[in-house]
């Protein structure tokens, strides 16, 4: 897939404020500071369709982008940010919870993780979540370009062997590197042959 077009369309904090549910939809997700803009502006060819912070936690709304005049692509607020309020904080958030049950187009939940990091509880439990309610979703490696091959490696094995134990097996995995441009074709060509799929239904 080829991103041609990709504009912003709507930003809300109610799930039933978000654009109809017409189209393939595909949120990306994950802790605060993790590179989540930077991986969308790397996937959609764009140095800011969203909006980079050095503070993180910035994103506190729903952001709808449509791409290619066929899908969504969304932005979800992070989730694990210790400056956000113990109420925004209770749980994973009841915006983000939202989101995730009810929007009946979520084709897929890309959660991003930390190359660099060693396996998060918030993290772990995101995903346990996510999965407990049999939502599609992959995982992205983020800043793989920050590691040396045998860390990345490392770290890899740690993460699969912690998930292992709480999967029957592992959902798709994707490495990427937003200033390497890694991942990219991955990513775009997942996406298209699940909009195949969405568009038979």
């Amino acid at each position: 897939m080829k991103i041609t077009t990709a504009e912003f369309i709507s930003s809300h904090a109610d799930v039933a404020k978000c654009p109809l549910p017409d189209k393939a939809e595909f949120a990306f997700i994950g802790r605060s500071n993790v590179g989540k803009s930077s991986l969308i502006n790397m996937l959609t060819n764009s140095r800011k369709l969203a909006k980079i912070s050095v503070t993180p936690g910035k994103t506190q709304t729903i952001n709808h982008y449509l791409v290619n005049s066929s899908w969504y692509l969304v932005d979800l607020p992070g989730y694990g940010y210790a400056s956000v309020s113990k109420s925004t904080r209770a749980g994973f958030g009841k915006m983000i919870e939202n989101y995730v049950l009810k929007r009946e187009n979520l084709t897929c939940l890309f959660i991003l993780l930390d190359a660099r990091l060693t396996p998060q509880a918030i993290d772990l439990d995101f995903i346990e979540w996510a999965g407990s309610k049999d939502i599609p979703l992959a995982i992205i490696f983020t800043k793989i370009d920050k590691l040396k091959r045998n860390e990345l490696e490392k770290n890899m094995k740690k993460y699969q062997e912690t998930l292992l134990k709480r999967w029957e097996e592992l959902p798709t995995i994707i490495l990427t590197s937003s200033e390497k441009k890694q991942g990219k074709e991955e990513i775009l060509s997942l996406v298209d042959e699940l909009i195949e799929g969405f568009s038979k239904k």
